[in-house]
């Protein structure tokens, strides 16, 4: 049997507002595979050092990384460009 640790970062969220999360490292404490309409889900109970828990799909419990933002997506669209008219 294999064993070894396996971390997610914690999605808990530390305001109100939704904007920042924990980010800590969670340990994987099981790993389950959960019945559904849509077929099995691969399931787990986590926990990081702030005391944070969470049991769930694991799709539920990572949060996908945020590309970073370019300079040419963050300046506003020139005078020509972007929407047109309707006819």
């Amino acid at each position: 049997m294999d064993s070894y640790l396996m971390f997610l970062n914690c999605p808990a969220y530390m305001d109100k507002d939704g904007a920042a999360r924990c980010g800590l490292p969670a340990e994987v404490h099981c790993r389950y595979t959960m019945n559904s309409t849509d077929g099995p889900l691969e399931s787990a109970k986590i926990s990081c050092p702030r005391g944070h828990h969470f049991n769930g799909p694991i799709d539920c419990l990572t949060v996908p990384e945020q590309p970073a933002a370019t300079a040419e997506s963050a300046s506003p669209p020139s005078a020509g460009q972007g929407t047109q008219p309707r006819p």
